[in-house]
């Protein structure tokens, strides 16, 4: 660990999250995304200066080409999950070894048909609940900018925000350039996220410190769970 930034309610450490996670307490939540293992980095090799380049959908990569090209460890993911009571993962078909099954999966559908990526990803979640779909096309998502290769829609995360309606603190072990520490600030949620490169890191606070410059969607908590789970009821 070599650098700790506090922005509102967002606690930010760069570093290893093998190294941070044990220092840290518990917390209500893990939301986050963490490397596939598909060396996404493998495509941009070449272009660019070898520190950071355009990819082949023109999207910028300020960090190096290995961050990608392996699995976290299943130590990782048990040290993760034993983080929190609840954990809402994205890239879940990549870790199916690594986790239990499940009642709940959170489908986001990019709404577009036989694209040159997936038509849509998935996040495996611990909660014992009906699966979900997530409808953001991608020309909505790159209105959030492209600072970093597989970024997700800060409106997805908020939607998974909505799951976990209680959990006042969410961590993020893969914070890359900070998306869900974006969604916490602008949800009122306090957040701990861990990123290990040193331009990702900069972008996350530069993205957090904007997001708690906005208007808060929420003046007042959100629904209880009971009262969620009455509305869902209802015809």
């Amino acid at each position: 660990m070599t650098r700790i930034e506090r922005i509102g309610d967002a606690t930010l450490y760069l570093g290893d999250c093998r190294e941070i996670l044990p220092t840290l307490g518990k917390v209500d939540a893990v939301v986050t995304d963490p490397p596939y293992g598909i060396d996404y980095g493998k495509r941009m090799k070449g272009k660019g200066d070898g520190n950071g380049g355009l990819d082949a959908n023109r999207w910028k990569d300020y960090g190096s080409f290995t961050w990608d090209e392996s699995r976290p460890s299943r130590e990782t993911f048990d040290a993760i999950r034993s983080a929190a009571p609840k954990q809402i993962i994205w890239g879940g078909n990549y870790f199916t070894d690594y986790l239990p099954p499940t009642m709940q999966w959170l489908v986001w559908d990019k709404c577009q048909r036989d694209f040159s990526l997936a038509d849509f990803e998935v996040a495996w979640s611990s909660q014992s609940a009906a699966s979900r779909i997530f409808d953001y096309s991608r020309p909505e998502a790159l209105r959030d900018g492209r600072e970093h290769p597989t970024q997700k829609p800060v409106a997805l995360m908020e939607w998974c925000l909505g799951f976990l309606p209680n959990a006042r603190t969410i961590l993020d072990p893969f914070m890359g350039s900070g998306t869900t520490g974006v969604a916490c600030a602008k949800l009122d949620r306090a957040f701990i996220g861990i990123e290990r490169e040193p331009t990702y890191f900069d972008i996350a606070c530069r993205r957090i410190e904007e997001a708690y410059k906005q208007p808060r969607l929420f003046t007042e908590p959100p629904p209880k769970a009971e009262q969620l789970t009455m509305l869902d009821g209802a015809a």
